[in-house]
């Protein structure tokens, strides 16, 4: 009897349909006492349910709002993660079974060569750290903790692990990758929670992994990164929804622990997108513009372009989304000025209902510091690379058949570690679909003065020689550009990259810089470290 999610009315149940969904509830936490992926298989109950009730019915009489089953202890059959002890059996031996026990079916190109240099950096990083942490030795019950299923990304996979020294926690992740003939090398050691960090990022594509117990494997990803919402690392081993089930409870938690209003996000006004921010939480809310001024793009372009950046391959360089639907906040907890701004701009959107907000459709992104504001504060040292990481951020993104169209500085942002990522997907285009030319030399002087061009131009034609008009205003950006980028503003270089993309070549962006790597002499061809 109750009228899909997206009604609305709001039909109410009778008494023996409440009963029935509460009893039924019930009996599916049942069905989920020895189950191995509990969580999940409650998320699942909430999909089916909430394409089936009314929003009215969106709370844990209903659905599991909150878990039912705790997973804090729960693991698989057999033990989510093997554990060898260094000093017992020297180092280089426990590498070698750690490596081995994965029990891969392609051959190793020299894996005691590879685990000779493993070791050796991994001694190099710890006596970097040792004495800043208690404890100033190896201790004799150290320990290795690798988690027993590989992360397969792109072109690597990685063992993810942690070392333990006297009470201390070292996180690590060992990055193997496959030669030309087709054999299996260590390439890099990742030692530290900022080089994980950089590994498990929100702007990267998800992980591959074969695991029994999620909640066992996150579990452990927590204990390596305490400052990683449990939500994103449910997310980032290729369990997008299970995350948005929990990164939506986190922000029923923060809703209920916090106090301050929702607001009109600071910064410069978008064409497509309505921002906007609660100041205590990390995150923002974009909502599509009922009128878009535009030409060409509507709601569902928009949403094409986002889902296009969820499922390609962000390389580091664009940040991941949640979407969600029908979201129900407290009208009391937005600013007029916001309400007002909703009704004016997204009326298709919002639905205001008694006490209550509720949101049809939204994006929730991380919120960082956009890229504009960042340079006009910054010094000159944190300038330079500042542009540099930009210019990187479009040459990655070309590299990976991503065009970003609107490539103004507001519409990328600074993450904590200073990388410079992308955001505002409305304008994104594959490069393979452009075309990049040169201006063509004005017939005469009039032409050139004239306020519009003296050639015709194609709805795809880009011309890089004019980016500078709009990118480079600033003395000291420009210096730093031009040191750095200069190519960018010719069409040659876009050509090239365009030809290389529709040849098929995939670029290798890795996570991590090349003083990571195990043979750092590699010759560059193979070093395309994102």
């Amino acid at each position: 009897g109750a009228e899909g999610g997206n009604g609305a009315a709001s039909p109410a149940l009778t008494a023996t349909q409440t009963a029935y969904w509460q009893q039924m509830k019930q009996e599916y936490v049942g069905l989920l006492g020895d189950h191995r992926q509990p969580e999940c298989a409650e998320t699942f109950f909430n999909s089916v349910s909430c394409r089936i009730l009314h929003r009215d019915y969106f709370h844990n009489d209903f659905l599991f709002v909150r878990p039912a089953v705790a997973t804090d202890y729960l693991d698989s059959h057999k033990p989510s993660y093997r554990v060898y002890y260094p000093v017992a059996e020297g180092l280089q031996k426990s590498l070698i079974r750690m490596v081995a026990d994965f029990g891969l079916a392609l051959p190793f190109e020299d894996l005691p060569r590879d685990t000779r240099l493993l070791a050796r950096a991994a001694i190099k990083q710890l006596r970097a750290q040792l004495p800043r942490d208690v404890g100033r030795r190896i201790a004799s019950d150290c320990q290795i903790h690798a988690l027993g299923s590989l992360f397969f990304r792109n072109k690597g996979a990685y063992i993810v692990g942690r070392l333990i020294n006297q009470s201390t926690v070292y996180p690590f992740a060992v990055a193997l990758t496959r030669n030309p003939a087709g054999q299996v090398r260590l390439d890099a050691l990742l030692l530290g929670a900022d080089d994980l960090s950089t590994l498990f990022s929100f702007t990267r594509a998800y992980f591959l992994v074969d695991m029994e117990t999620p909640a066992a494997v996150v579990n452990f990803l927590s204990s390596l990164l305490p400052r990683k919402p449990k939500a994103e690392l449910y997310t980032m081993i290729g369990l997008q929804k299970q995350g948005k089930t929990l990164f939506y409870r986190d922000f029923l938690h923060h809703l209920a622990h916090s106090r301050d209003a929702f607001d009109i996000a600071p910064g410069i006004k978008g064409m497509v997108m309505c921002v906007f921010t609660l100041p205590s939480y990390p995150y923002v809310f974009k909502l599509i513009k009922d009128r878009i001024d535009k030409d060409g793009m509507d709601h569902a372009t928009v949403r094409r372009k986002y889902q296009m950046v969820k499922l390609h391959d962000r390389v580091g360089r664009m940040a991941d989304t949640w979407e969600y639907s029908q979201v129900a906040l407290p009208r009391s907890r937005f600013a007029p000025a916001l309400l007002e701004e909703l009704r004016r701009l997204v009326p298709s959107l919002i639905e205001e209902s008694g006490d209550t907000v509720v949101i049809r459709h939204v994006y929730i992104e991380r919120r960082m510091t956009p890229l504009n504001l960042y340079l006009q504060q910054a010094s000159d040292a944190l300038l330079d690379p500042a542009v540099r990481e930009y210019g990187d951020a479009i040459r990655q993104l070309a590299a990976a058949n991503i065009f970003p169209g609107d490539m103004l500085y507001k519409n990328f942002g600074v993450t904590r570690l200073g990388r410079v990522v992308f955001y505002d997907y409305d304008e994104i285009q594959r490069m393979t679909e452009m075309n990049f030319r040169r201006i063509p030399p004005a017939p005469n002087e009039e032409a050139e003065m004239a306020a519009e061009p003296w050639y015709a131009i194609g709805p795809n034609d880009v011309f890089p020689e004019e980016f500078g008009r709009f990118l480079l205003g600033d003395a000291r950006v420009r210096g730093a550009f031009m040191r750095h980028h200069s190519d960018l503003l010719e069409p040659e270089w876009w050509q090239a990259c365009r030809t290389h993309v529709a040849q098929g070549r995939i670029e290798e962006f890795f996570p991590y810089d090349t003083d990571r790597r195990l043979r750092p002499e590699r010759p560059p061809g193979t070093d395309a470290a994102s």
